[in-house]
């Protein structure tokens, strides 16, 4: 129960906190000490009570009035709670140190007590969300965290870009949520209640358990992020500030992986189709990610859209673990769950580094433009190993922990391939392959982002006068690139952390660690890789030490005129990579070629479009905002019909309530 205060300590403390920035937002300088400092403590407070709670083995419950007439105040803890609280509070921890830093450069530009504030309350509102045990809490704390995320995406409301990445957020955040509320009313039908435990004590029938995994599928992924319903992402992790796009990508848009996991253990044994199902979704979402990330010049616009590929990574454990859970296989279920719930905690982490070296980019030069940057690693020189580190990681590369994660989801799917039925093995096995190819077009990637932003000369003269993140910034990518490390280097550790979660999922009755295998190999490999660099680093300073060390320019192959624009590209780098995969994406080419016999200008330029966005959604939802136009007819304006839309409503509901019964 201690456990449980404390969260729930905590959450108070960031609300209270960030209404004191509110108090206090005459001066800005106050109101972010004043809600950093509540957010860093209620972080660390909080991580350090869901840890103990989730080593300890602890559960706890609390149940009070609830002033509705529907549910009650219901939150308890479990291990699926207290892994996903361990990861909130540790990315939250982290962004908000970065973004002390970070936010010093508006300081008398713009009002932060707001930003502060709504920083604050999605904290709050994402830990009560994992703690809630009644379907309109749950609910209502979803609310609250899409709120509250909307208002910081738009914090430079005054660009249009801004206001449209938050318009279309908010659009997709309210249709995801319109699914959940029918799951909710399903479920509640069957249990007589919103609570939980019901819920999971009345776990519907298999023509009804399709269809609520379906409505989880459409409610959960769209906060989540799965390929079609992505599009928001891109728009919304660039126009945020930079610790709020650490902040969403590392933990908020896996509110929407716990939401569907905690579905999970409602609606009964899964078939072995809900697996294939998600494997699908995993590797779709995962290779259209990558590819689109590819395609990217903004930098962060690059970041957001490997978000997708991530949760396709988790996506794909997730299948697999279904498919070891729906066969009675425990050592597979355990493997693609733990893989997953593993992979949740890296890429929070890996994933934060990234946007905030991103952030610390944008921050110095003042664009996010690829092709604009260059030569920065000598200009900043923290960031750059930061972002170097990330990208290590983000490719699943040891000796780092996007290794760990990646490898247990191939082990599982490599068992299950071997172990499982025909039809599911093959299912099983499409997860290798996808993973594979999400891995070799990650690396890809990332050689391109780093070698054009922190490599070369730079190319542009905000480039050439970069200067290094502040303290509380470069504090911030360092702790989080030490768990990094941490995690790659003591696999077993980590493994045992979300071991009790990956058991709830899968209904284990214990947790087979032998199913993992020899975890000391990978501690031995990451050990023998971390010593080789290191060594290799001692062995050129004492090769250089007293030698003096000149600069000059690159040979150009004979010819004296070359410049920072005759470097390659980002575009450049991506289109051989991007080729094959042309039909996937689409293209906008403009170009201006030269004319004459001493031609002026040339201009040649690429824009690189979404499908899933320009060829199937927008255009349907724009079809859609066409029909549901005509219902203006409704808004007369008169109290009394609208008092007759409230009657006739009740009494539909009413209706269905006793035909239930």
């Amino acid at each position: 129960m201690l456990a449980l205060s404390v969260v729930l300590v905590s959450i108070v403390l960031l609300s209270g906190t960030g209404l004191a920035a509110v108090i206090a937002g005459r001066s800005d300088r106050t109101a972010l000490h004043l809600a950093t400092a509540g957010s860093v403590l209620a972080c660390s407070a909080g991580a350090i009570a869901a840890l103990a709670a989730l080593i300890g083995g602890e559960l706890a419950s609390l149940k009070a009035a609830w002033p509705l007439p529907v549910g009650q105040l219901h939150v308890a803890l479990d291990a699926l709670s207290s892994f996903f609280l361990v990861c909130v509070f540790v990315v939250s921890g982290l962004s908000a140190v970065y973004g002390a830093g970070y936010l010093q450069a508006y300081i008398g530009k713009r009002r932060l007590a707001p930003a502060l504030f709504f920083f604050n309350l999605l904290v709050a509102a994402m830990a009560a969300l994992v703690i809630a045990r009644d379907g309109i809490l749950f609910l209502a704390a979803w609310e609250v965290m899409s709120l509250a995320s909307y208002f910081l995406v738009t914090f430079e409301n005054e660009r249009e870009e801004v206001r449209r990445a938050g318009m279309t957020y908010l659009v997709a955040s309210q249709l995801g949520v319109a699914f959940l509320f029918v799951l909710f009313a399903v479920l509640s039908r069957g249990a007589s209640t919103y609570d939980f435990d019901a819920f999971a004590a009345a776990a519907p029938a298999a023509g009804l358990a399709n269809t609520c995994f379906w409505l989880a599928l459409a409610g959960f992924g769209t906060k989540a992020g799965f390929w079609p319903v992505h599009i928001w992402l891109p728009d919304a992790h660039p126009a945020a500030p930079s610790h709020v796009s650490a902040l969403m990508s590392g933990v908020m848009i896996k509110m929407g992986i716990y939401g569907l996991l905690r579905a999970l253990t409602f609606l009964g044994p899964p078939p072995a189709w809900w697996g294939a199902v998600v494997i699908a979704i995993g590797a779709v979402s995962g290779v259209a990610g990558v590819l689109h990330a590819l395609a990217q010049h903004d930098l962060k616009r690059l970041l957001a859209y490997h978000s997708v590929e991530n949760i396709g990574i988790i996506a794909l454990g997730i299948g697999v673990g279904l498919l070891g859970s729906s066969h009675h296989n425990p050592s597979i279920a355990f493997l693609g769950y733990a893989g997953a719930l593993l992979h949740v905690l890296n890429h929070g982490l890996f994933k934060g580094i990234l946007f905030e070296a991103a952030g610390s980019v944008l921050h110095a030069t003042g664009t996010r433009d690829i092709e604009s940057l260059g030569g920065l690693s000598r200009r900043m020189p923290v960031t750059a190993a930061a972002f170097l580190l990330g990208s290590v990681a983000i490719c699943g590369l040891p000796p780092l922990n996007g290794f760990v994660s990646e490898w247990l989801i191939y082990v599982g799917a490599f068992r299950a391939s071997a172990s499982l039925p025909h039809a599911w093995a093959v299912a099983a096995l499409a997860a290798v392959p996808a993973l594979a190819l999400i891995g070799g077009l990650a690396a890809a990637c990332f050689v391109k982002a780093f070698g054009v932003v922190f490599l070369g000369e730079p190319r542009s003269e905000a480039a050439s006068m970069a200067h290094e993140a502040g303290p509380a910034m470069r504090t911030s990518m360092i702790l989080g690139s030490l768990l990094c490390i941490s995690i790659g280097i003591w696999p077993a550790a980590a493994i045992r952390l979300v071991a009790p979660a990956a058991t709830v999922i899968g209904r284990l009755p214990s947790v087979p660690m032998a199913a993992v295998g020899p975890l000391s190999a990978i501690t031995r490999l990451a050990v023998l890789l971390l010593a080789l660099v290191t060594l290799l680093t001692l062995l050129r300073r004492a090769l250089l030490r007293g030698r003096s060390v000149g600069t000059a320019t690159t040979w150009g192959c004979g010819y004296p005129g070359a410049t920072a624009r005759m470097q390659y590209t980002a575009a450049s780098f991506a289109e051989p990579v991007l080729e094959p995969f042309a039909a996937a994406i689409p293209r906008r080419i403009h170009q201006e070629g030269p004319e004459g016999y001493f031609p002026a200008k040339a201009h040649y330029e690429q824009h690189l479009g979404d499908m899933a966005g320009e060829r199937f959604l927008l255009p349907a939802t724009r079809r859609a905002v066409e029909a549901l136009s005509r219902l203006k007819v409704i808004q007369q304006g008169r109290l009394q019909l609208y008092l007759v839309y409230i009657a006739v409503t009740l009494v539909v509901l009413l209706v269905w309530q006793l035909a239930g019964r």
